[in-house]
C-alpha cells in the first residue's frame, strides 16, 4: 500500500490531498502544517477584516476531523515537518504542542509550504503595532486590533493585491488609510497607464498615496519615510511580498531556481522523482516565454496538486504553463491582467504592438453599463497575443477570461473578432470588446 505524505494543509495541500484520495481509495494519506486551521480560503481574509464576509468562519472550508471521517486522510496540525532524509524516504516532524519529535516514511512526498510575508527590517519596528496578513491567524489578529483598539488610521506599506484590498477594505471601516509603495506606480504587475487610473480612484476614495517611497524608521506611532515625510498612524499593514518556504527542501538538497521557488518538472516533480512540489514554492515556467516563473496565486496551486495527485496515480497529465491571470477590485473599479506586460516585453526585448479598445461593458442604451479599457500587446508578424489588461466598472473579468483562453488555445489576435460571444443588452454589446479589439487589429496590420 502506497504511503503518501504532504506537507502544508492549506490550498494546495489540501486539494493534493482530496485529488488523491479521490483517485487512489487505498493509499495511506498524512498531512502536517504547523498552522491551527487548514484549507482556509486566505484570498478572503481581507474582506472578513472588512466585515464585508461576516462570517470569519465561512472561510475555513475542512478540518482534520472532516478530512479524517470523509476522506480516511491524517491531517496533523501544529506538526512541523524539519528536515527530509532523501536516502531514508522519511521526515522528521515536531509537534509544536507537546515538543515530541519523531519520523515518518514515505513513498512519495508532496511539498505544499506556501509563503511567508516579508517584513523589512525597520529600524524601530518593535515600538510600533505591525501586521502582516498572509494566513487565517493573521486576519484574526487583524481583526482583534481593531475590535480592542479602536484606531482610527493606518499606514499601509505595499502597494500590490494585499495592499490595495486592505486600503479598501480599512477604509470602509471608517479608518483613514496612507499607502506607501516603493516602486514608482501600484499594481506594478500592470502597465503604467492602468496603474495611474486605480491611483486616480485611490485618491477619489481619500486614500493617501505615497510613490516612491518606503519606511525608513518607526518611532511609536511615527513613520519616517525614504522622501523625509513623516506619517503618524495607529498600525502598519506590511504587504512588500511573499517569500516562497523553501528552506526545507533547500536543506534537502533539492534545486532553488531562478524565481528563489523549487523546480519542478511537467508533472510537479523536484530534481528527486519521488518529492513533488506545488503552490506558491515552486518554480514553473511562463506560457509566452518558457522562462522560469513563479505565480504565488490560489489557481495555479489547485491546477498544480491536481496534475501531481494524476502522475502520482499513473495519469501522466503535463503542466502547460502559467499565464498568471490575476484581478483585484479597488472600490468601483476592478483591474485585471493575464500574460506579459510592457515592462517584461521590454525587459525581454520582444517585439511587440499594443491595441487600446476603450468601450462599454455591454449596450450603451442599457442603464446598468459601465465603462472599461481593454489593452492588448501581440506579435505585428505572427500576431500571437503576448498578454492582456483590462481595467472598468463592469464586466472586466469577462473579457480577461476570454483573453487567457484564446492564448492557451494558441489563438491569434485577429481570431478575437472571430470569437461568438453571447450578447443581450445587459451583458455585452453585438460585437464584445474582445470583438472590437480583434477588429482593431486587423486595421493594424
Amino acid at each position: 500500500m502506497e504511503k503518501i505524505l504532504i506537507v502544508g494543509a492549506v490550498g494546495g495541500g489540501a486539494t493534493a490531498a482530496g485529488q488523491l484520495r479521490f483517485y487512489n481509495k487505498e493509499a495511506t494519506i498524512k498531512v502536517f502544517d504547523r498552522d491551527s486551521v487548514m484549507s482556509y480560503a486566505a484570498c478572503g481574509t481581507p474582506y472578513a477584516i472588512g466585515e464585508v464576509i461576516e462570517d470569519e468562519e465561512s472561510l475555513l472550508m475542512a478540518n482534520p476531523e472532516q478530512f479524517h471521517e470523509k476522506r480516511n486522510i491524517d491531517v496533523h496540525l501544529k506538526h512541523e515537518v524539519t528536515a527530509i532524509d532523501r536516502d531514508d524516504k522519511s521526515i522528521h516532524v515536531k509537534n509544536l504542542e507537546t515538543g515530541e519529535e519523531f519520523q515518518e516514511s514515505y513513498d512519495k512526498l508532496i511539498l505544499a509550504p506556501g509563503g511567508t510575508a516579508i517584513l523589512p527590517q525597520v529600524k524601530g519596528s518593535e515600538t510600533a503595532n505591525i501586521f502582516t496578513l498572509r494566513s487565517y491567524n493573521d486576519m484574526l489578529s487583524i481583526k482583534e486590533y481593531i475590535r480592542s483598539n479602536n484606531p482610527q488610521s493606518c499606514t499601509i506599506s505595499g502597494g500590490g493585491f494585499i495592499g490595495l484590498e486592505m486600503a479598501e477594505n480599512l477604509k470602509e471601516l471608517g479608518i483613514d488609510v496612507h499607502l506607501v509603495h516603493k516602486s514608482d506606480y501600484v499594481m506594478s504587475i500592470l502597465d503604467e497607464d492602468i496603474s495611474r487610473e486605480i491611483e486616480k480612484e485611490l485618491l477619489l476614495n481619500e486614500i493617501h498615496l505615497q510613490t516612491n517611497a518606503y519606511i525608513t524608521e518607526i518611532n511609536g506611532r511615527s513613520q519616517t519615510l525614504s522622501n523625509g515625510d513623516v506619517l503618524e498612524t495607529d498600525f502598519i499593514i506590511m504587504s512588500v511580498g511573499l517569500a516562497p518556504n523553501v528552506g526545507l527542501a533547500k536543506d534537502a538538497g533539492l534545486e532553488i531556481g531562478k524565481t528563489g521557488g523549487i523546480v519542478t518538472n511537467d508533472y510537479m516533480q523536484t530534481d528527486d522523482p519521488s518529492i513533488y512540489a506545488i503552490g506558491d514554492a515552486s518554480e514553473n515556467f511562463d506560457m509566452v516565454t518558457g522562462e522560469p516563473k513563479r505565480v504565488p496565486l490560489a489557481w495555479p496551486a489547485h491546477r498544480q496538486a491536481y496534475i501531481a495527485a494524476k502522475h502520482i496515480n499513473g495519469e501522466s497529465i503535463p503542466k502547460k504553463g502559467l499565464l498568471g491571470t490575476s484581478i483585484v477590485k479597488i472600490f468601483s473599479l476592478t483591474a485585471a491582467m493575464t500574460g506579459l506586460n510592457e515592462n517584461k516585453l521590454r525587459e525581454l526585448e520582444i517585439p511587440s504592438v499594443s491595441l487600446i479598445h476603450n468601450g462599454n461593458s455591454n449596450a450603451g442604451y442599457y442603464p446598468d453599463h459601465g465603462n472599461l479599457k481593454l489593452k492588448i500587446h501581440y506579435d505585428p508578424n505572427t500576431r500571437e497575443i503576448f498578454g492582456a489588461q483590462c481595467l472598468g466598472t463592469k464586466g472586466v473579468d469577462k473579457r480577461i477570461d476570454v483573453i487567457a483562453t484564446a492564448m492557451y488555445a494558441g489563438l491569434t489576435v485577429d481570431d478575437l473578432q472571430a470569437l461568438e460571444l453571447c450578447y443581450a443588452p445587459p451583458y455585452s454589446s453585438p460585437k464584445d470588446p474582445v470583438n472590437m479589439a480583434g477588429y482593431k487589429a486587423d486595421k493594424k496590420i
